[in-house]
């Protein structure tokens, strides 16, 4: 473990996964940074109704513009957006800093779809959860993007911090639009979870007008093993396929260990609650073996409660020690599985005639 090069006191963490490990609540926030005439540009400013973003950002009927896509967000179940206005295409970058200083936003949104500025989002994201602000991005592809471009954008992202939703949306013309409301729409679902083990596949999305697209069988496998979670409408309800992360690969070899977006989910939940607990517990602790017992103590019944909410299937090799080469420094070691989410049930019948 390399120590940190902050000087602040604190707890810090940090964590790898593998496919194989050895022997909060929900409704939360909901970034947004959009292009807007109306607001002061680079302010956050949070929402909470649809009404006060009208009247903050103003409206265009049938337009994807903020308030649309703020509106999407808090009917799906965001608790509150915080918006920032961008003036112009340059000033995403600003805005995403501008977000990633803000605390508790849970996911983030753009109204973009270009690539370079889904990427700068990520990286957002990245340097945002990297400070112990754990957040993930929800972006959209362009209107009627074909398959085989949702699965390059995905590999363009690349990171199990952002959701690439397909497909893209109609107006209410049934018209394709920018897959835009549909990345809010997803947001606002993920924010609304309590139980970040449960998959996000079947989860219904309001407020949209229809998808520009329904994918066949063979396309949704295209898109799960891509990077791309796909949407599909069933009698007019629009609902998740399943929830999957642009991360497909580490380096140039296939990995699947950030597939599914609970893994991440997950990791978000247990590292920030035991970050929490030790904080509040160990304020002023001496780095005794007493205090490191205490401590061990702790993260045993924080993974234990986790484990019996079905958060994690068990954990493992809890270490508690004093660094080797900085006496003030208390390292915590442990492993722990995630749970899985149900995606399949297999029926095989044996017929006796």
């Amino acid at each position: 473990m390399n120590l940190t090069t902050h000087e602040r006191p604190g707890v810090y963490s940090s964590y790898d996964a593998s496919t194989l490990v050895r022997g909060s609540g929900g409704h939360q926030i909901v970034g947004l940074a959009a292009i807007n005439s109306v607001a002061a540009a680079g302010v956050p400013i949070t929402v909470t109704s649809y009404e006060a973003a009208v009247s903050t950002f103003g409206s265009q009927e049938g337009k994807q513009d903020m308030a649309e896509l703020i509106r999407v967000a808090l009917l799906n179940g965001a608790a509150a957006v915080v918006a920032v206005p961008v003036a112009n295409e340059e000033g995403y970058e600003a805005a995403f800093e501008a977000l990633g200083s803000v605390e508790n936003i849970r996911v983030m949104l753009c109204d973009s779809t270009q690539l370079a500025v889904q990427q700068a989002l990520r990286d957002s994201v990245l340097s945002a959860s990297a400070a112990r602000r754990e957040r993930i991005a929800v972006v959209g592809g362009a209107a009627g993007e074909e398959v085989s471009a949702l699965v390059e954008r995905a590999k363009g992202l690349n990171c199990e911090r952002v959701v690439l939703v397909a497909p893209s949306s109609v107006d209410g013309e049934d018209a394709a639009v920018d897959g835009l409301s549909t990345a809010a729409a997803v947001a606002g679902a993920i924010a609304s979870q309590s139980d970040p083990a449960i998959p996000l596949g079947g989860a219904e999305l309001l407020g949209l007008k229809g998808l520009s697209q329904q994918y066949s069988d063979n396309d949704i496998d295209l898109l799960v093993r891509g990077g791309v979670t796909p949407v599909e409408s069933v009698n007019g309800q629009v609902s998740v396929v399943r929830g999957i992360t642009t991360r497909t690969s580490s380096g140039e070899v296939e990995d699947t260990t950030w597939r599914e977006l609970s893994t991440i989910l997950i990791v978000d939940d247990v590292i920030p609650t035991l970050r929490d607990s030790l904080r509040s517990k160990f304020r002023r602790a001496k780095n005794t073996a007493q205090s490191r017992g205490a401590i061990r103590t702790q993260v045993v019944l924080e993974l234990e409660n986790k484990m019996s909410r079905e958060i994690i299937t068990g954990y493992d090799q809890v270490t508690v020690s004093a660094h080797s080469e900085d006496p003030t420094v208390c390292v915590v070691e442990f492993t722990f599985t995630v749970a899985h989410g149900l995606n399949q049930i297999w029926l095989t019948a044996h017929i006796v005639i």
